[in-house]
């Protein structure tokens, strides 16, 4: 079925859809998977959907960091400097995703989603509460190499990015939940725009939709920080279970629609 994409229905419908995304990420991380849903659904070729995603991405990183760093939990020296690989390597893992086959993209994006299903139901703040005690750690190589093959894949595709970052940052580099949060929005700012250049270069990005769903996440974001609901984590995973679960399916082309 064709859509006119920007017609006023489609576009009410892409700035819920931001929306959703922006209050599940605040709460539970990898609510961007449903702008990629929706974007399949209306069509999109899947490089195109990773393009036009990251818009609303750097829209909703600018408010976010600004206020780590307004609440002085935003290291920024630190965060430029684990920036550096991370950017490398998204700038290159953006490359291959705007050239490979869409439909190779779309089962690798399906391998992504599954992983995703499986932190979901093992839940993921169990193990980086856990881990949250590490003492801050001289930054290796090793460790550089780590954000730097991180980067490849958040430039690849955006979805759990936040989930495996925020583990790395507490993992080897010691840093409170807090802390890495902050650092995690700030590097994610400091290289999307570097991914989304080479989005645009390579004409794979619909402006007006991306706009539309930046203004999407910036809504659900904000309302998600002033109403900190105590089921929310919980009850919005429920949710992003079924959109990754439905999407999957689809991408591994079982359901069709």
């Amino acid at each position: 079925m064709q859509y006119n994409i920007y017609s006023w229905q489609i576009l009410s419908i892409v700035f819920v859809a931001g929306f959703l995304a922006g209050f599940i990420n605040t709460f539970a991380g990898s609510g961007t998977a449903i702008n990629y849903f929706l974007f399949s659904i209306l069509g999109l070729p899947i490089n195109t959907a990773s393009g036009t995603v990251r818009l609303g991405v750097i829209m909703q990183a600018i408010t976010t960091s600004y206020s780590f760093y307004k609440e002085k939990k935003l290291d920024l020296i630190k965060g430029l400097y684990i920036s550096i690989p991370v950017t490398l390597g998204a700038v290159i893992g953006a490359e291959i995703a705007v050239n490979i086959d869409t439909g190779i993209f779309e089962k690798l994006i399906g391998v992504v989603l599954s992983v995703m299903l499986f932190f979901l139901f093992y839940n993921p703040d169990r193990w980086i509460h856990g881990k949250k005690i590490l003492s801050t750690r001289k930054v290796t190589f090793g460790h550089l190499f780590i954000y730097f093959i991180l980067g490849i894949y958040g430039g690849f595709l955006h979805i759990g990015f936040g989930i495996f970052m925020i583990a790395a940052l507490v993992w080897i580099s010691g840093y409170d939940l807090v802390k890495a949060a902050a650092i995690k929005i700030f590097v994610v700012l400091i290289y999307t725009p570097f991914v989304f250049w080479v989005f645009m270069a390579n004409g794979q990005v619909e402006y007006l939709i991306g706009f539309v769903t930046g203004l999407g996440n910036l809504s659900g974001g904000i309302l998600a920080s002033i109403f900190a609901v105590k089921w929310g984590a919980g009850f919005v995973r429920w949710i992003l279970i079924g959109v990754l679960f439905i999407f999957s399916l689809k991408l591994f082309g079982i359901i069709n629609f």
